[in-house]
């Protein structure tokens, strides 16, 4: 026997019982994972996070490997058909060798079609600490001993660029993920603070609001991180990097936050736990707070990319992240000398995990924000 569907009437439309009976977070996810761009970026976004946190078992090299006389390699060419035009099951690469034009003394690197190695696939290689505590030296992929694997070159100190994007992903991504955090908190709480009171007390806060917006954030960012020390560890920079962008970043959400608290105080649960004597705190952060959180949700994906890019324009110039950390930023200074880039154009192949993020980031915050429009069609 088939079964029933109940359904009633709301302002002329028939909506099914189980819609009804949905949470509002089941709500979001149902119409989230029917928005396939959102979908690509939520995988591209878990996708670089799982490349950042286990960036050593992808590198076929050890992260803080370097070797002079492999400086500008050209990326590694995967290949399934030999020399001779036979097929291979298992991809493979051949050796590269380098040769030096005697006018321009420029190396070129020719293939050494002589002999095959194949590319394996869960090798044992250098140790590393897996998630920081468990000895492992288990890797992805590598090659055996006497070749090379370089997926994206190598840069002018002769380091896999791959194994080092994988590792930039963990400064660059924590940075814009905390620099956002701090951001959310203190957006979150001015404008909730703000709207709540409103009155006086609002345009003076609102009033500051304009006032942090109206900075040039590019010339801030440039000097408020020019001024920091150069002496400082690479930790304390990390911490102040974050700030600065947390900063100069919080002002959006503070409004969007202000706005919905403002459609909300004089509603009836607000009004409903006053007199119930709830006290002034608890009511903006136990009430109206947790109403705004799809929109804090939205701009807080939506904030990471624009810090991303940030990040990585003041490491290029070289007043960002120093190192021995790394970030994708910084990973791209070489590409400053334009004889350089002209002759290693692969040097660039960091922005790939740059466009990958924001891009992700940007996709993922369209379909939340969409997911969480109360007035969408379910």
């Amino acid at each position: 026997m088939s079964e029933a569907v109940v359904a009633v009437f709301v302002e002329d439309e028939v909506l099914p019982e189980k819609a009804l009976s949905e949470t509002y977070f089941q709500l979001v996810w149902r119409r989230f994972r029917r928005s396939k761009p959102a979908i690509i970026g939520g995988v591209l976004v878990v996708f670089l996070g799982v490349l950042a946190i286990f960036a050593d078992f992808f590198a076929p090299y050890p992260l803080d490997y370097t070797n002079a006389r492999d400086a500008f390699i050209p990326p590694s060419k995967v290949r399934f058909i030999d020399d001779a035009g036979n097929f291979h099951w298992r991809p493979f690469v051949y050796r590269l060798d380098v040769a030096i034009d005697m006018t321009t003394f420029v190396p070129t690197w020719e293939e050494d079609t002589s002999q095959i190695y194949p590319i394996r696939f869960f090798v044992e290689g250098w140790e590393y600490d897996f998630l920081g505590f468990i000895p492992m030296n288990l890797h992805l992929f590598g090659v055996d001993e006497g070749g090379n694997i370089f997926l994206l070159g190598t840069d002018k100190l002769g380091a896999d660029l791959w194994s080092k994007a994988c590792e930039a992903g963990r400064i660059s991504l924590t940075l814009s993920v905390f620099g956002t955090i701090i951001s959310v908190i203190i957006g979150s709480a001015v404008g909730v603070i703000s709207g709540y009171y409103g009155g006086w007390f609002d345009n003076v806060v609102q009033r500051f609001v304009e006032f942090i917006s109206a900075f040039p954030q590019l010339a801030l960012w440039l000097a408020l991180a020019a001024i920091v020390p150069r002496t400082w560890d690479s930790f304390r920079i990390f911490l102040i990097m974050a700030f600065i962008f947390a900063l100069l970043s919080w002002t959006t959400l503070a409004r969007e936050v202000r706005g919905k608290v403002l459609s909300l105080r004089e509603t009836d649960f607000v009004l409903a736990a006053k007199e119930m004597g709830a006290s002034d705190a608890r009511i903006m952060f136990l009430h109206l707070l947790p109403n705004s959180l799809s929109h804090i949700i939205v701009v807080l994906t939506l904030t990471i990319p624009g810090i991303i890019l940030a990040e990585a324009f003041l490491s290029f110039l070289g007043i960002g992240i120093q190192r021995p950390l790394i970030s994708w930023g910084l990973l791209m200074q070489d590409a400053q000398n334009l004889r350089t880039l002209g002759e290693t154009p692969w040097i660039m192949t960091p922005a790939i995990f740059i466009i990958a993020a924001v891009l992700g980031f940007n996709l993922l915050g369209d379909g939340l924000r969409d997911a969480a429009d109360p007035y969408a069609t379910a």
